[in-house]
């Protein structure tokens, strides 16, 4: 346990000096710019929460083109201000065109963080909420009275299905009836939508 907590403190304490590093040559890039007092330390800031957007949307959405191109957009901006202070710039005398970059980057900057913020749910977005709605549902077998045991066959609990998610389905059952000429089976759903086999029956029943 001590080692897991020393490898886990070291790794947090090289991030930090990483981010304080990065942070401080972002600064002095913006500042070299001629941004001027608060307006060179929030160059940073911005630098680092869009590359923090763009890899969440990365980790948790489908728009995977999108965020990408964000997360190399703000990288490139936090490597080139690391390689200017390096000494291959001159500091003092910032070329017109570093000026042009960074007097823009806050409309870049804007323009990703809210193309990340606001981007419309996928499919596999729905998927995950419906399923997280089904483990908190409340277990209520506890509280129902008991009642003679009788034996039937086992009734699934029905599934509930997205819109978008049953939108989609349609759009792939369609492609692959066009494309074969026979209805999609079950099986075949499932793994092009990628989801389990209980939603993909509920799927395929009301398809």
């Amino acid at each position: 346990m001590r080692a897991q907590l020393a490898r886990v403190d070291a790794v947090l304490v090289q991030a930090l000096i990483a981010a304080a590093l990065s942070f401080a040559h972002l600064h002095d890039v913006a500042s070299a710019a001629g941004q001027d007092g608060w307006k060179a330390w929030a160059y940073p800031v911005s630098v680092d929460l869009l590359l923090v957007a763009a890899w969440r949307r990365l980790r948790t959405g489908n728009t995977k083109a999108a965020a990408w191109c964000w997360f190399v957009i703000a990288l490139a901006a936090s490597l080139g201000a690391n390689i200017a202070t390096a000494g291959l710039l001159d500091m003092h005398q910032v070329p017109a065109w570093l000026r042009i970059l960074v007097a823009g980057w806050p409309a870049v900057a804007f323009l990703g963080g809210t193309l990340l913020a606001h981007t419309a749910p996928t499919a596999a977005d729905d998927v995950a909420r419906a399923t997280d709605d089904q483990e908190e549902a409340p277990d209520v077998s506890s509280e129902a009275p008991s009642q003679p045991v009788t034996e039937t066959a086992p009734v699934r609990p029905a599934v509930p299905v997205p819109v978008a998610l049953l939108d989609h389905a349609r759009k792939v059952a369609t492609e692959h009836h066009t494309r074969t000429g026979a209805p999609i089976d079950t099986p075949t759903l499932r793994a092009r939508l990628g989801v389990p086999v209980p939603m993909a029956e509920a799927i395929a029943a009301q398809l």
